[in-house]
């Protein structure tokens, strides 16, 4: 049995910029990927490109809005795939995995949607849109969002134009025709709001069951998890409802993950809270066997959606605008270092930003030398921690959880 000396968790730590690291960590600790959402005009930054486009940082990547029906279908029967495939595209050049996003959706829809009235006139609407959207992609998306927030939050129906015509069966017609059209790829409920247990969770859970009842395909459920600094649900909740879905489908996933602050600047006390919640979300994912993976709905905060929806909240991803990591992306790191060292009890190699591979000792017991220190915000402790344990002058090791404690 071999393990990193302690110089893992310093170099791990020690990167002022987002480096090449975050994916192949969360692989190792059990994932199938650690993604992340491009917007279009992301594509414009080379600096920004550069890092989305790393698999070593994110092994998936989800088209935030340029798959949308407004994007794709602006007018009815005339389809326009360049700015969903400009992102796409990028994606496979860099061995990535899509995550495709959104087929149905009440949002974000062209107004002639709205005039769609009567049963037959919807199906048929329903059925070819998604017959072209998905079928110009098909074999590119490893899942596709199929319905996208059906629900309100007290677990009623959106009153959105598909529901009018249709009531609960768009739902399942939708998944028919995707897995027509893309027959390979995994099929998702995708919502919000549904990461505790509640009203919207249980109506979430009958969405799945109706879908399979139709005789529908449904592979997956996506937990958007739009979440506020402070406010994330606890890792009891947070599992809790991840098993529950996974008792009814193949795998689930947290498909669009922010925390924001409710308040701006935000003190380091927030982000240190930004940072435990991250964690919480994480672990929660890593303690479900069914839930693959983590995508974050961007990076950097330079192109982040919040700010416009919610006026004076705000930076809620893992970068700054300047492409600088903040507390919340150095404790993944370190979260799912300590993971994959208890899932495997065997790390051979790992990289930081200018690809150097780290050294490793072939001791199964010696611990770390007595001298050594941990820098600010590195992990100190914690399940399975063997790295240093003694923080450097000006921060004491915190324990934030049972598997992880930081210098703070």
């Amino acid at each position: 049995m071999m393990h990193l000396t302690s110089i893992l968790t310093i170099v791990l730590v020690a990167c002022a910029t987002l480096s090449a690291q975050l994916n192949q960590l969360a692989v190792a600790a059990g994932f199938k990927y650690f993604g992340t959402a491009v917007d279009n005009p992301g594509l414009n930054s080379q600096a920004y490109m550069n890092i989305a486009s790393n698999k070593n940082e994110f092994g998936q990547v989800t088209p935030a809005n340029v798959q949308k029906w407004d994007s794709t279908e602006r007018s009815q029967g005339q389809f326009s795939y360049a700015n969903g495939d400009a992102v796409t595209s990028k994606a496979r050049q860099a061995s990535q995995l899509l995550r495709c996003h959104t087929l149905v959706w009440h949002s974000q829809l062209p107004s002639w949607v709205n005039n769609i009235n009567g049963r037959d006139a919807m199906t048929r609407v329903l059925q070819t849109h998604i017959q072209n959207v998905a079928g110009h992609y098909k074999g590119q998306c490893y899942a596709w969002d199929v319905v996208n927030e059906a629900l309100e939050d007290s677990g009623t129906y959106r009153n959105s134009p598909m529901y009018r015509a249709l009531g609960k069966d768009f739902i399942p017609l939708a998944f028919q025709a995707a897995a027509a059209a893309d027959p390979d790829a995994k099929l998702y409920y995708n919502d919000h709001n549904i990461e505790n247990p509640g009203a919207k969770y249980n109506e979430a859970l009958n969405i799945v069951r109706s879908i399979k009842a139709a005789g529908a395909r449904v592979d997956g459920v996506g937990l958007q998890a739009h979440f506020i600094v402070g406010q994330t649900p606890s890792l009891t909740n947070l599992k809790t409802v991840l098993t529950g879905f996974a008792a009814l489908v193949d795998e689930v996933a947290y498909t669009e993950l922010d925390i924001r602050h409710p308040r701006l600047p935000a003190s380091d006390s927030d982000r240190q809270q930004q940072s435990r919640d991250c964690q919480t979300v994480a672990q929660a994912c890593l303690d479900t066997p069914k839930c693959i993976g983590i995508t974050v709905w961007d990076f950097a905060d330079q192109y982040y959606w919040v700010p416009q929806t919610f006026p004076g909240q705000g930076d809620a991803c893992l970068g700054n605008s300047n492409l600088q990591k903040k507390p919340a992306y150095t404790g993944l790191v370190n979260l799912f270092t300590s993971a994959a060292a208890y899932a495997t009890h065997d790390i051979d190699k790992c990289y930081h930003s200018s690809s150097t591979t780290l050294s490793r000792s072939t001791s199964t017991t010696s611990p770390p030398a007595p001298e050594a220190t941990q820098t600010r915000y590195g992990q100190c402790g914690g399940s399975n921690h063997l790295g240093p344990t003694r923080c450097a002058a000006g921060s004491s090791c915190t324990v934030l959880n049972p598997w992880y404690h930081q210098c703070l």
